[in-house]
């Protein structure tokens, strides 16, 4: 016997019903409110955040932002104008503006490593993470906004005020129950859950120490587990230690940002002798049809363009190859002849 439904639209639409969020980490709300975390942008390099409190005021070099007229009520996104006439636009909270303006109580991780971090422990909405210590929370909160709705992060912090400075910092963004803190030393007593997790990060000074909890907390089914560590001493003593209690396929990776900035530049032809002219005169015509339109013929005499992604300082003339090499580092990145 086949049972089937069939929906039909009913003829009354239901009036629209707007749902008012408050802000979180996790859950975009359209409009800023009395207590919201909200940044201040004023440029790429120069940005911070605010607490929004009725009556409040926040001064920047472009004039005072009054939260009760300039903020309160007024969209996610809106051009503000200061006391001065200069403006601001008012950004709603993300884990990677909160990376770049947090207040630092450790030193932190950044997107660059934060991306490949959770990649490889194949986060995803519904997973369980262990982490410790939890520091200034910048992991933290982009791990949060990996795992939510259904997953949970488990972060366990050594230092007693960072711990309740973390907490204080969860509830104000609005994502409290997605995260348990503990303040507890997890060498010693572990994450306080057994059995549960997906993966496990540790950015401990001895992360070693806390492998076998790390086994402990993940599911019987295994998972995946992170160390961060700034020395190659603490990587080999980990990976022993991974080792030992039966982890495979351990991998060390070394993440290096290298932004490149491209533009175009003059260099001065090198002064090679009359000889070396001739012989640049025989193999070059002007005249000749075939080197008409040629890149060349358009350049002033005596310089050569070409697009450079390192400054200016950093450039060198290589003489006697008769080629322009880019060094950086010791190495030649660019070579090409003139």
């Amino acid at each position: 016997m086949t049972l089937s439904w069939h929906l039909f639209p009913s003829r009354r639409r239901p009036p629209v019903q707007h749902k008012t969020l408050a802000m979180s980490f996790v859950e975009y709300g359209d409009t800023i409110k009395d207590g919201d975390t909200a940044i201040v942008f004023l440029g790429h390099e120069s940005m911070f955040p605010v607490k929004v409190q009725q009556g409040s005021v926040t001064q920047t070099k472009y004039g005072v932002i009054r939260h009760s007229t300039d903020l309160i009520g007024k969209k996610y996104g809106s051009k503000v104008t200061c006391s001065k006439g200069g403006w601001v636009f008012i950004l709603h909270p993300t884990p990677e503006l909160w990376t770049v303006n947090l207040p630092h109580r450790t030193q932190i991780l950044y997107s660059t490593d934060i991306s490949v971090i959770t990649m490889m422990l194949e986060l995803k909405p519904g997973s369980i993470v262990c982490e410790s210590g939890t520091g200034s929370g910048s992991l933290s909160h982009a791990l949060i906004r990996t795992v939510a709705p259904t997953g949970h992060l488990y972060t366990v912090e050594f230092h007693q005020q960072r711990a309740e400075k973390a907490k204080e910092e969860f509830r104000e963004h609005g994502v409290e129950h997605l995260v348990t803190v503990t303040n507890q030393d997890v060498c010693k007593n572990g994450f306080g859950v057994s059995d549960i997790a997906d993966a496990v990060f540790l950015d401990i000074p001895s992360p070693w120490e806390a492998i076998g909890h790390a086994k402990s907390a993940l599911k019987a089914e295994g998972g995946r587990i992170c160390s961060f560590s700034p020395c190659i001493e603490q990587v080999q003593r980990t990976c022993l230690a991974m080792e030992e209690y039966g982890f495979t396929e351990i991998n060390t990776l070394e993440i290096l940002l290298r932004v490149y900035n491209v533009r175009t530049i003059s260099l001065q032809i090198p002064d090679l002798g009359k000889a070396a002219e001739d012989n640049s005169s025989a193999d070059f015509d002007s005249s000749n049809p075939s080197n008409q339109g040629s890149p060349g013929t358009n350049l002033q005499q005596g310089t050569v363009q070409f697009k450079s992604g390192v400054p200016l300082r950093e450039m060198v003339i290589c003489c006697q190859c008769y080629e322009s090499t880019v060094k950086m580092d010791g190495e030649c990145y660019l070579n090409f002849s003139l």
